[in-house]
């Protein structure tokens, strides 16, 4: 990536459905209606060759109190002041506003380098405003059809020049999830291990849970600045928004995301647009805090969310958020622990904290159980030990011989981390039944100390080949060709 860019203007000129034009993909929320987009957004931009980080801000309100759309206008403020290049969007269909001029002042401002684009100029309707924008003092204005996907081949032209001149961070890539390891592989268990975040590769983190459960105060807290929008009104989070930051020293990217509602109540089509959004996110992640109001923990939809982060296959954090405002905290403490055992067994051991998104206190609380899950996720174990493991489990608890058909379980080994997942090799795998299953799971869990983590068992029929067959071959291939060369030598020799 060799720059930012910002797409800047004020609400509804087209920024969104210009930004899912730029990446290549429908990241950000668009309806026909103003103020759709709240927060910022990044995506990975790409126009021919190049390639940088573009940014969909809220639409600029005039407005400067602490409202709602004061908030979003001082966001969209700083991303101009983060960005490389703003790209000011106007519609030229409606032609320049009074708004338009006044953002075009602030512009002339604040930004590093501004590009003008007259949005919905496809066909004649859009001459007249593409016309009045020369007025705004910013250049010639691009006229562009984001819909249609026109003119982009002159905001090319235009970034070309600058392209070569900026140089900002990388854009983060997605996350590595179901790594896969070699057959039989040995791990030396003392070595640094390769997963460790890092700047270039940070923590890829995601912040779920229902509206209002205080997930945007929580991040900015984190955050040490009010980068994300939060106040009384539930759900002014709409599209998951990321951010980079460091917690405790530690590389994070941190995801954002639209409180999810349950189905049922989501009738909205902007919401129902959220919550898909909120989804991906989590596909984005590595590790996912479901958050929880401790007033009301463990709804429905709490557990929902909680199942959607572990069938993801991400490592999973719990976090009771408000817990300043708790009065009898030990006992509250319990009763959540236990609705947690009881409610979410797929993920027993997993990490429970309490935190307070207002106060900051428990902070440090929850990045050792972001690390806790993270390294667990990461967790690998030799073919050796889970062989031994694997004799010793049968040996306790054999598996049932159906129809007096006796199932053995020949070898195993791990085929891929985050999350962890293994192979046995078994004979009449379609006879082992669920029971036989959690219990190596919950085995591997205890005994090597994953507990919360996603596991992943895959039986796979062996009949009666030996594993270890290509080994053998190999002793006799060379045992033949020992007795084959003593028969050729000459007798006496």
């Amino acid at each position: 990536m060799s720059f930012t860019l910002a797409i800047v203007g004020r609400p509804n000129v087209g920024k969104s459905t210009l930004f899912n034009r730029l990446v290549g993909k429908r990241l950000a929320l668009v309806d026909n209606q103003p103020g759709v987009t709240r927060d910022l957004r990044e995506g990975q931009g790409r126009l021919g060759d190049l390639r940088f980080i573009v940014v969909d801000s809220a639409g600029l309100e005039m407005a400067e109190d602490d409202s709602l759309q004061g908030r979003m206008r001082r966001l969209t403020e700083r991303a101009v002041d983060e960005a490389d290049v703003a790209l000011f969007v106007i519609d030229a269909r409606a032609g320049v506003t009074a708004a338009d001029e006044y953002f075009a002042d602030i512009l002339r401002k604040r930004a590093k380098h501004v590009i003008l684009a007259a949005n919905k100029s496809e066909g004649r309707a859009g001459e007249a405003g593409a016309m009045e924008a020369y007025a705004l003092g910013l250049g010639e204005p691009l006229r562009i059809s984001a819909e249609h996907g026109e003119g982009m081949e002159d905001i090319y032209a235009a970034l070309k020049p600058l392209a070569e001149d900026l140089s900002v961070k990388n854009a983060v890539h997605e996350p590595s999830v179901d790594v896969e390891l070699p057959e039989d592989a040995e791990f030396d268990e003392d070595a640094t291990p390769d997963w460790m975040p890092t700047e270039e590769r940070p923590l890829q983190l995601a912040v779920i849970g229902r509206p209002n459960a205080g997930k945007s105060t929580l991040i900015n807290k984190i955050l040490g600045e009010d980068r994300l929008l939060t106040g009384p009104e539930a759900g002014i989070t709409r599209d998951a928004i990321s951010v980079r930051t460091e917690l405790m020293g530690t590389p994070m990217r941190i995801f954002d995301t639209a409180g999810m509602r349950r189905k049922g109540r989501v009738t909205e089509k902007l919401e129902k647009l959220s919550v898909a959004d909120g989804l991906r996110a989590v596909r984005f992640a590595e590790v996912v805090v479901v958050l929880l109001d401790v007033a009301i923990p463990f709804e429905q939809q709490d557990l929902r969310i909680a199942d959607l982060a572990e069938t993801e296959g991400r490592a999973v954090v719990v976090a009771a958020n408000k817990w300043d405002l708790e009065e009898d905290k030990p006992e509250k403490l319990k009763e959540l622990r236990q609705s947690f055992e009881r409610l979410l067994p797929q993920l027993k051991g997993a990490p429970l904290v309490t935190v307070s998104g207002r106060t900051g206190k428990g902070l440090e609380r929850l990045h050792n159980a972001i690390m806790q899950a993270y390294a667990v996720w990461n967790r690998r174990v030799s073919t050796s030990k889970l062989n031994n493991w694997l004799e010793a489990m049968t040996e306790a608890h054999p598996p049932p011989a159906p129809g007096g058909r006796r199932i053995r379980l020949r070898y195993m080994t791990q085929v891929k981390t985050r999350p962890p997942a293994f192979v046995v090799k078994a004979t009449h795998t379609d006879k082992i039944p669920e029971s036989y299953h959690r219990y190596l799971v919950n085995g591997l869990r205890v005994d090597f100390e994953m507990p919360g983590t996603p596991i992943r068992i895959y039986f796979r029929d062996q009949g009666k080949v030996n594993p270890y067959r290509h080994k053998a071959e190999k002793i006799n291939q060379s045992g033949a060709l020992a007795k084959h060369k003593n028969r050729q030598k000459p007798k006496g020799s």
